[in-house]
């Protein structure tokens, strides 16, 4: 069986998307951050990806974090830290539960400095460094908007998660979205360009409808992190699914450049041109200039001698005559 569908570097594929002022001009799948099923080899491992406490693999469907039961937790891990300096992480995801009511917790999407640490947030440690996404689904406090709900938290490894808050508190980015119990796969878009933008958008409206989440400016990641999934469950339970995990390099345009360069790039451009117009009708005109001098003297001599005498009667008047050629 084959872990991968698609190999590093063998599949780059045109983007087009724009991201600040630059557009990302296609995109090359990386396979070691990538995962798709049967996600095992036949020794039932991985060779790029962990998983563990109570996650499991269903090879035809989905790695499960947790099962719809209280009090699990588990994990997924990336083995090798991701070197890309721009990237587009694709997850697709499941969060489903027979309550309508009651369920909880929710799962972390993690880009981070270490990795595979069970803890209380999400399943993950606490006071983490790097990037925590969280998909929550049960609202501990009182908030003046909807769960589910997206969060996004910028650890520095020295602050916590505010769990009484669902991390209101040190939130980098939010929004709400009805992405459990879907009837449409459920997918979170991650863009990084280094230093310059985080982006994540979500599907759970409809089929290759994305609604932006937020877009946040001057965001530093850290350098070669680790890419991971977590979830928990407490008194309260959903399962929490993995189904694809797709992540490229991005390879972006170069930036625009201001607006009074483009204009004086314009003109020049237009001065060559014309020049070059100018050189291009002198050079024609000499041609033709000799053009019909060589004729004149050709013609004019071979008249004489010999195309005269065809002619008959005025006939080398006629070729001889410079104004009648």
């Amino acid at each position: 069986m084959a872990v991968f569908c698609h190999g590093a570097g063998v599949l780059a594929t045109d983007d087009g998307t724009r991201i600040a002022n630059r557009t990302i001009e296609r995109t090359v799948q990386l396979r070691t951050h990538s995962l798709f099923p049967p996600y095992i080899d036949q020794d039932l491992q991985n060779r790029w990806w962990d998983f563990g406490a109570d996650a499991y693999v269903n090879t035809a469907k989905h790695v499960r974090l947790t099962r719809n039961r209280p009090s699990l937790m588990g994990w997924l891990w990336s083995r090798l830290p991701l070197t890309a300096t721009n990237y587009v992480i694709e997850i697709e995801f499941k969060v489903w539960g027979e309550s309508h009511h009651l369920f909880g917790d929710g799962m972390a999407v993690w880009i981070t400095k270490d990795r595979a640490q069970p803890g209380p947030v999400f399943g993950s440690i606490d006071m983490f460094t790097g990037l925590g996404i969280f998909l929550d689904t049960y609202a501990n406090g009182r908030h003046g908007f909807a769960f589910p709900r997206v969060v996004a938290m910028l650890g520095d490894g020295k602050t916590s998660y505010d769990h009484d808050q669902d991390g209101e508190t040190n939130k980098l980015g939010a929004c709400s979205a009805n992405f459990r119990r879907t009837n449409v796969a459920t997918k979170l878009k991650i863009t990084y360009v280094k230093d310059t933008v985080l982006d994540v958008k979500i599907q759970y409206k409809g089929w290759d409808d994305w609604s932006d989440c937020f877009t946040i400016n001057g965001v530093t990641l850290p350098t070669n992190p680790y890419v991971g999934f977590s979830a928990l469950t407490g008194e309260v339970s959903d399962a929490h699914d993995i189904i694809s995990v797709s992540t490229s390099s991005a390879v972006l345009s170069a930036a625009e450049a201001p607006r009074n360069k483009i204009r004086h790039f314009s003109s020049s451009t237009f001065s060559i041109s014309f020049v070059r117009l100018i050189l291009l009708v002198a050079v024609a005109g000499a041609a033709w200039y000799g053009w019909q001098k060589y004729g004149r003297r050709r013609f004019g001599g071979a008249g004489g001698r010999g195309l005269g005498g065809l002619g008959g009667r005025g006939g080398a008047g006629f070729w001889q005559d410079p104004k009648r050629f």
